[in-house]
């Protein structure tokens, strides 16, 4: 079984407008159903060029491929572009709804299409009731923290509150953009680290007081802290943090890879070490652009191929850490990313955990499911 720690469920789905148009129109809830919609609508238009395999191709992340692929548990990122991409400050909007809503249209796809493989969990209990029928699980997260509403610690806390009140188990705190909780490293492969700090401003920060209302909150909840996206000052200043707290709680990167060239994204050993002291783990992203850099030559044809550059990450976190115990695999399929040759969708995750088990008799099963269980089963509480 493999667990992906980061696999965008949420992005094809569509809200759609349905019943009588008329009626619709005279509902209280109109501009937000139409509004739902449209984005929807726009980031389908954008994944046709940005997301899938092909034109018209379709979304990588399909239910039933994920039961094909041998894909137990996923981890579903909420998350809204329009509303980060949109230059507001976060007090008063509406970003926090937007993302509730996509949960229900998550889940109720789910239970209305594909009941029979697969099942929306909120809780260590469903989840380990879904992997013994199994069933695919699909587990709510929250990509970008510019979703937590407020400037006062007091709302940013209760937007956590709620968001764990639905069973999501990470935050990513930090995603493309600064907006006001955590600053982030280059995660576009169009610009260099240069062309995106002279392109996108950020101030000279790490974590905010937002941000460390936002992890004061998801420590007290049991919701896991996601370092992905983060750029370094902004980890030292989250793990600085916990320090003062005295929270001795998991830290995840659930879409990353090992610093082997110059890409602010990927993380330096010392932060690999700290997560892993940690009781946490790196799920490895899929793409391209952030596992190549600083591999020349890399990224060979097939599953093999795409294996070769996984396992300079993995031994890489090996050496630092000691062993096996805190390495993942997060795809972020779906997620606007190009990902490694012989990795074109869910399907191909069986082959992966072939080609993974062949190399490394004995810990292949960890990398696939054992390390990002962990966390799940002993320290996320979810909804009771």
């Amino acid at each position: 079984m493999i667990v992906d720690l980061h696999a965008h469920y949420a992005m094809h789905l569509d809200p759609g407008i349905r019943g009588n148009v008329l009626a619709l129109k005279r509902s209280d809830r109109t501009d937000l159903r139409w509004r739902d919609y449209l984005r929807a609508l726009g980031v389908n238009l954008a994944s046709q060029f940005l997301n899938y395999p092909s034109l018209f191709s379709g979304p990588r992340i399909r239910a039933e491929w994920m039961a094909e692929g041998r894909v137990g548990v996923a981890l579903s990122p909420l998350y809204s572009f329009f509303d980060e991409a949109e230059c507001r400050a976060a007090s008063g909007t509406d970003n926090l709804e937007v993302l509730l809503r996509q949960a229900t249209l998550v889940e109720d796809h789910i239970a209305d299409k594909h009941s029979a493989i697969a099942e929306v969990v909120h809780n260590p209990s469903q989840l380990s009731a879904a992997m013994a029928a199994k069933k695919v699980a699909l587990v709510h997260a929250v990509e970008g923290g510019f979703h937590l509403l407020g400037d006062d610690p007091a709302d940013v806390r209760s937007a956590v509150n709620r968001l764990a009140d639905r069973g999501v188990a990470y935050i990513t705190l930090a995603h493309l953009i600064w907006r006001g909780i955590a600053t982030g490293a280059n995660a576009f492969p169009q610009l260099s680290d240069a062309q995106y700090a002279r392109y996108c401003k950020q101030p000279p920060v790490g974590l905010t007081s937002r941000g460390r209302a936002a992890v004061e909150a998801m420590v007290d909840r049991h919701v896991l802290i996601d370092v992905s996206h983060m750029s370094t000052r902004a980890i030292d200043d989250t793990f600085r943090f916990l320090d003062e707290l005295g929270a001795h709680v998991p830290v995840v990167a659930t879409h990353s890879g090992y610093r082997i060239g110059s890409l602010e994204y990927n993380l330096e050993p010392r932060n690999v070490e700290r997560i892993a002291a940690s009781g946490g783990f790196v799920g490895l992203i899929f793409a391209k652009h952030q596992l190549c850099d600083g591999l020349e030559g890399a990224g060979g044809k097939g599953i093999e191929g795409a294996v070769d550059v996984m396992s300079e990450h993995i031994e890489r976190i090996r050496d630092v850490t000691g062993g096996f115990d805190h390495i993942a695999l997060g795809s972020d399929f779906d997620g606007f990313i190009r990902p490694l040759d012989g990795l074109r969708d869910m399907r191909d995750m069986r082959p992966l955990q072939d080609e993974l088990e062949r190399r490394y008799p004995g810990q292949g099963e960890q990398i696939c499911s054992g390390n990002a269980l962990r966390p799940l089963l002993s320290y996320w509480r979810g909804h009771p």
